[in-house]
């Protein structure tokens, strides 16, 4: 059986960032994904990833907010032209953690993954050990995470505005209220998964959360493998 194509575009340039190494945690992804049965690609300059995803089945991306410090240059059209085609024709998403913040200058890509970061109101406490509740049979039942949550060190993103309807399947507690983790969209042809965990290496060290990448993976590439 031929191995499937995965891009992981990773944070660096303009897409990085002082807090999360993008570098390491993209090898601790493709390092995963290749386990799981995928050929993996990681690709450091995000714009020029997105027009090299012809006869790619995955992408993933892990990279860092381009605003930071203010608005930059614009994307080149080419890279908006690969993104849209890739979405048009099916390819499987997996957005990890800062996705909410990243890809601003692509106008399909936050009602893609369902969400942006909001500067000044969307947060999270202290990275610490956390629990993250998996509460969907269709996934706790095939094992997309074991007994049904995700116990990591990492970060609970909160206060994201969110965009259209997903599919909720991993939540966790900030103060006393509950916020999505991790989610599930059908756009057009594609399958997205956007995981909200994934701050720095210690969260790859949980086998829960390893379980739940790919899960995650391998559910947005089951529509990318049907026949069109």
């Amino acid at each position: 059986m031929n191995r499937l194509q995965a891009v992981i575009a990773s944070g660096s340039g303009r897409y990085r960032d002082p807090w999360h190494p993008f570098a390491r945690t993209s090898a601790l992804l493709s390092g995963l994904l290749a386990a799981g049965g995928f050929t993996v690609t990681i690709e450091d300059d995000l714009d020029q990833a997105m027009t090299r995803l012809d006869g790619v089945s995955l992408l993933v991306v892990n990279a860092g907010d381009p605003w930071r410090s203010g608005p930059p240059g614009p994307v080149p059209a080419e890279a908006l032209a690969g993104f849209r085609h890739a979405v048009q024709r099916g390819i499987g998403i997996l957005a990890m953690h800062t996705a909410p913040a990243t890809m601003r200058g692509y106008p399909e890509w936050a009602p893609t993954i369902g969400a942006i970061w909001l500067p000044g109101i969307s947060g999270h406490p202290p990275a610490a050990e956390i629990t993250v509740t998996i509460d969907d049979p269709r996934f706790s039942d095939s094992g997309l995470a074991s007994g049904g949550s995700v116990e990591v060190f990492d970060e609970r993103y909160c206060h994201l505005q969110q965009l259209g309807p997903s599919e909720v399947v991993g939540t966790h507690t900030v103060d006393g209220t509950t916020h999505p983790a991790v989610w599930l969209r059908r756009v057009g042809r594609s399958r997205v998964a956007v995981d909200l965990l994934g701050h720095d290496e210690r969260s790859y060290e949980s086998e829960t959360h390893r379980a739940l990448i790919l899960g995650l993976a391998r559910w947005v590439v089951d529509r990318a493998t049907e026949a069109p």
